[in-house]
């Protein structure tokens, strides 16, 4: 699950739910992550369309910037759901991964308590950290 999320452009697993004559739900149920700014560019026309998002199984990497762009009250999870948070890295022509200004933006955008929860379980690196079960439920509402 480390994508990088800035070389690597990983199509995410979008699948259209329903759709009324209001909005659309988009359902994310395994994606990886990849590019930041295709991620933001993605969220910010779901966000004005006014679709709702449901989390029903892995959201990693990127794909956890929607937090931050879609209203909180278009965003639900399912028991399944499983944010993975990690340190955005660039890969070096050896192999190894480096650290790269993408942690500016993922940072700034994710909600207070989501960097509070991110911060008491050991912050953002590059090992994968993961949002699930009961604390994720407390922040965000079960779709029905």
């Amino acid at each position: 699950m480390k994508a990088c999320l800035a070389a690597v452009a990983i199509p995410p697993v979008l699948l259209m739910l329903s759709v009324s004559w209001a909005s659309a739900t988009v359902r994310i149920t395994d994606d990886r992550g990849g590019q930041i700014g295709q991620y933001l560019s993605r969220y910010h026309a779901l966000r004005e369309n006014g679709e709702r998002v449901e989390i029903d199984g892995t959201c990693a990497s990127a794909c956890t910037m929607l937090l931050g762009v879609i209203p909180r009250n278009r965003i639900c999870v399912t028991p399944r759901a499983v944010l993975a948070f990690h340190s955005a890295w660039t890969p070096t022509s050896e192999g190894e991964q480096i650290s790269s200004a993408g942690n500016y933006y993922l940072w700034s955008n994710y909600p207070a308590d989501v960097r509070k929860w991110i911060i008491q379980n050991g912050g953002l690196h590059t090992q994968i950290i993961y949002l699930r079960g009961s604390e994720l439920a407390a922040m965000y509402p079960s779709c029905r």
